[in-house]
């Protein structure tokens, strides 16, 4: 039981630690709060989650032997190219977009499909899941199969926690900005998704 307790806690902390760092989904995070309320963070954790559930069903099947440096660069080359249009497409519905019309309880699955994206789409996400991830998994799953699913809920956890903290602060915020500042900052998220885009296709 207490392997198990610490394999909850490991994969908090170890998801905690990755959530806090700036990233694309945070990005995504910010621009769904701002249109739909605090919905939208929960609803891109449960897009990031399914795909790290199909990603940890891969790994238990051996996906951490099928690929390579070369499948690597290709997928921070579609990926990048991927945030690159998301930044493009978030810029051009900022300059169309009121504040004032938007609704809190907006198209949340438009924000599924954001957590989904980012996922699959930054190579970072990939790497550490082909990497540290995956050893952490396969650890839990050398003591058990209920700690291997403990260490992932406690990773589930850990983003569902930080990123409904962050939509809820940026739901209730947004009542201070003004359409204008409301714009500037959906195009900043927009320039920031374009540059993680650049960074990765073309380091």
């Amino acid at each position: 039981m207490l392997e198990i307790i610490e394999m909850l806690t490991i994969g908090f902390v170890v998801g905690l630690t990755g959530a806090l760092v700036p990233g694309p989904m945070l990005l995504v995070t910010i621009d769904g709060a701002l249109k739909k309320g605090w919905k939208a963070g929960p609803a891109v954790v449960v897009g990031h989650a399914a795909i790290e559930l199909l990603i940890c069903i891969l790994i238990v099947l051996g996906l951490t032997s099928l690929i390579g440096e070369r499948e690597m660069t290709v997928i921070s080359i579609v990926g990048g190219t991927a945030l690159f249009a998301f930044g493009i497409l978030t810029i051009m519905q900022a300059r169309s977009s009121s504040q004032l019309v938007q609704k809190a309880d907006g198209i949340v699955s438009n924000s599924f499909s954001a957590g989904v994206l980012t996922s699959v789409s930054n190579p970072y996400f990939w790497i550490w899941w082909l990497a540290a991830g995956s050893a952490l998994l396969l650890r839990g799953l050398e003591i058990g199969l209920l700690a291997a699913v403990f260490f992932v809920i406690g990773h589930w956890m850990a983003d569902l926690g930080w990123f409904t903290f962050i939509s809820a602060s940026m739901s209730r915020g947004k009542q201070m900005f003004s359409d204008v500042v409301y714009r500037k900052v959906l195009v900043g998220c927009g320039i920031f998704l374009m540059g993680f885009g650049a960074w990765f296709a073309l380091g």
